[in-house]
């Protein structure tokens, strides 16, 4: 076991299987050193943790718990991609879009469930570019979507 999942076992985090996507994409990509993951959704076990719109139908602090949950699952998807988690060198970007009710402004501290996970997990290596961007529509009313670029040694 790396570092890495050392560092996750010790925050208590289960990494699932990747589900099989449900169109025509993969989970993730790799080109030379980078991956590109797709976009991932805030599911456990299966099922959507949440559902619904920031600003209506979900609070901050549940759009936060969202956003950490679907790192998990991106995190999931690095590990079947690269087959172990101490190969990133370093997170590069990470696009996330959250699911709005007309006038929610506040993106960026939804998205810190991801960005902090991020941190705590791989340390300075985490630390990343990013866009939060406000959505009107998530598909299966996810109330986060996020893409993630890595860098591997």
């Amino acid at each position: 076991m790396g570092k890495v999942e050392e560092k996750l076992e010790e925050l208590g985090i289960v990494l699932e299987k990747v589900p099989v996507p449900v169109a025509q994409y993969v989970p993730a990509k790799t080109t030379g050193k980078l991956v590109y993951t797709s976009g991932c959704d805030c599911r456990k076990d299966g099922v959507l943790k949440y559902k619904g719109k920031l600003g209506l139908d979900l609070t901050i602090e549940e759009g936060y718990d969202a956003a950490r949950q679907v790192m998990i699952n991106i995190l999931s998807v690095l590990k079947e991609q690269v087959g172990e988690l101490d190969r990133v060198k370093q997170v590069v970007k990470m696009l996330a879009f959250v699911n709005s009710s007309a006038g929610f402004v506040e993106q960026p501290y939804v998205i810190n469930g991801a960005s902090e996970l991020l941190v705590e997990v791989f340390g300075e290596k985490g630390k990343h570019a990013r866009s939060a961007i406000s959505a009107n529509e998530l598909p299966f009313d996810t109330p986060v979507e996020i893409e993630l670029i890595v860098e591997l040694e």
